[in-house]
């Protein structure tokens, strides 16, 4: 009897003990997913150019496992918005990683006008540092013009940079912005007559070997190929004509219309360069992201990597042919199944569900003018030049001297302000002239200034996106706006730029670990995202963060 007691006493110990672990382990758990989640790997798109009615529009052309599989097992934010102006890619790929605007992290533009020295500046360039894979100067790349840190920098802050960070574009800024200040890497397509992945001294010394065993494997070479549709050109009904006055050709085409013959021209090898400008260019991202995925061991522990990637030649592509081609149409069925491979891969290497995964875009993009004017809604072009000159005319007859503006880029004046000092002027009342001149002419809807940008809180319209996009170091002195539909550009193809809702609204969808199925059609904005990562995972705002978490993604 003693020895059954003893037998049943154990057995009731042991159910006491494993419901007791349980118990804890479940808390635990529970504890845990209250503070954050920890994929093993997150993965950042940037689809360059992409304007948010592209999912709509060519929903029903998709497979199921490419910007589908993202729509309807993750969360779409259908209003989400740039809140800045100027919309492009530097600013873009910047405010996305930083969680803020230029106003605060500096980034105001591609290139823009620096005041200090005088002189224009790129986004990315920086030659204290060398190129690295190529003997050109293109690798001569860091971030350091951006002011704060990135949500990358704040994940390996986070890990004791234990994690790697990994940024791959075609594009130089595509690649190091969102890098941020501490990568492991950034890669980025040099074509020319080399057609390889590069990077900066500012990264490391050397290319990796598995970098210069892809650079040497033929791949971006193999992509010479003609472009022809991926489906029946018949079918694809959501898109303009094809062969039209409102798009642009390649250099020896004599037709806008299908099949491009771009493989005469890359035979040349100085014309490497024209694989961006076909959606080859996305497929050569993917091919590079997927191979860097496996040979860094990305999301291969518990530490959480960052896999960066922007996809370019959408922009490139929208440049060219405008937003209403069949050409972009079918560089974005192309992209999806671009997207699938990527997403398989991850699946694969990383595991589903162990990884959470934001898509979204640097800008949008307006419809070409030229195509608007012939379906009769108000637009045109701005007579740059003639506006230039009339300005000149103006100053000379105002102040007795033109030299009084140092420059005129990115829709803003930047004016000499030692120039008006020695001339007893008033720096706020000769802003508001200058602005009162350019109201005048055609093609401008509105014109501030930067007296007003300081002393005034803008909170809705024009001027709150202008103030956000407005840097109190690097910013001009008067900040001009083009009406709807106007812009400064050649009259084929499609650009982007302005504070206009057709250049800020842009996708944004989440997926994987920690993300609730579902959409939402509350405003959100570009700087959101970074915060919204960064809650998500129990770290630090970026340090620049304006932005807040969209609570509505969150399991």
């Amino acid at each position: 009897m003693k020895k059954y007691l003893s037998a049943s006493l154990l057995m009731v110990t042991l159910l006491l003990t494993s419901s007791l672990t349980a118990q804890k382990k479940n808390k635990d758990n529970t504890t845990d997913d209250l503070l954050r989640v920890k994929p093993k790997l997150v993965v950042g798109i940037v689809v360059d150019q992409m304007r948010y009615d592209y999912l709509t529009r060519f929903y029903d052309h998709f497979g199921n496992d490419g910007f589908k599989r993202l729509v309807e097992q993750g969360f779409n934010c259908k209003n989400n918005h740039f809140n800045y102006a100027p919309t492009s890619t530097g600013p873009g790929h910047t405010s996305v990683y930083t969680g803020t605007t230029p106003a605060v992290h500096g980034i105001i533009g591609n290139n823009w006008y620096d005041k200090e020295i005088d002189k224009s500046v790129y986004c990315a360039g920086d030659d204290s540092y060398t190129s690295v894979g190529t003997t050109s100067d293109a690798g001569q790349m860091s971030p350091h013009r951006m002011g704060v840190t990135t949500i990358t920098d704040e994940l390996r802050l986070n890990n004791q940079m234990q994690g790697k960070t990994i940024a791959i574009a075609l594009k130089d800024r595509g690649a190091v912005l969102p890098g941020g200040h501490t990568a492991n890497a950034a890669y980025w397509f040099h074509g020319a007559n080399e057609g390889n992945w590069i990077t900066s001294s500012y990264y490391m010394n050397e290319l990796p070997k598995w970098v210069n065993d892809f650079n040497s494997s033929g791949t971006a070479q193999s992509y010479k190929r003609e472009w022809n549709t991926l489906k029946d050109i018949k079918e694809y009904k959501e898109s303009g004509s094809d062969n039209n006055l409102f798009e642009g050709k390649f250099e020896g085409e004599s037709t806008t219309s299908f099949p491009h013959n771009t493989s005469a021209l890359l035979d040349k090898t100085k014309d490497l360069d024209i694989i961006k400008a076909t959606p080859f260019g996305n497929s050569l991202t993917a091919d590079f992201a997927i191979e860097a995925l496996k040979q860094e061991g990305l999301g291969k522990d518990d530490i959480t990597d960052f896999l960066a990637v922007s996809f370019s030649s959408t922009d490139y592509v929208g440049h060219m042919y405008g937003v209403n081609s069949k050409e972009v149409q079918d560089t974005y069925l192309r992209l999806d199944a671009d997207l699938e491979r990527l997403f398989k891969a991850l699946d694969k290497n990383v595991g589903e569900g162990q990884y959470t995964l934001f898509l979204t875009a640097d800008h949008a993009a307006i419809e070409v003018p030229t195509y608007l004017k012939s379906v009769k809604i108000p637009s045109g072009y701005i007579e740059t030049a003639a506006n230039k000159k009339r300005l000149a005319e103006f100053l000379q007859y105002k102040y007795g001297a033109e030299d009084i503006v140092k420059n005129y880029s990115n829709d803003q004046i930047f004016l000499d302000h030692k120039i008006i000092k020695n001339l007893d002027l008033s720096l706020a009342e000769v802003q508001v002239e200058i602005a009162q001149e350019i109201l005048d002419y055609d093609a401008i809807a509105r014109v501030y200034t930067a007296n007003q940008m300081w002393s005034t809180n803008y909170t809705t319209g024009i001027p709150y996106i202008l103030q956000n996009g407005y840097n109190q170091k690097r910013s001009g002195d008067v900040l001009v706006v083009l009406k709807p539909g106007f812009i400064s550009y050649g009259s084929t193809g499609s650009t982007h730029g302005s504070p206009q809702i057709y250049d800020t609204h842009a996708p944004l969808l989440f997926y994987g670990m920690g993300i609730k199925p579902g959409s939402t059609i509350n405003r959100t904005e570009i700087p959101d995202i970074a915060p919204t990562i960064s809650a998500l995972l129990g770290i630090s705002f970026p340090n620049g963060t304006t932005g807040k978490p969209i609570t509505e993604v969150f399991k």
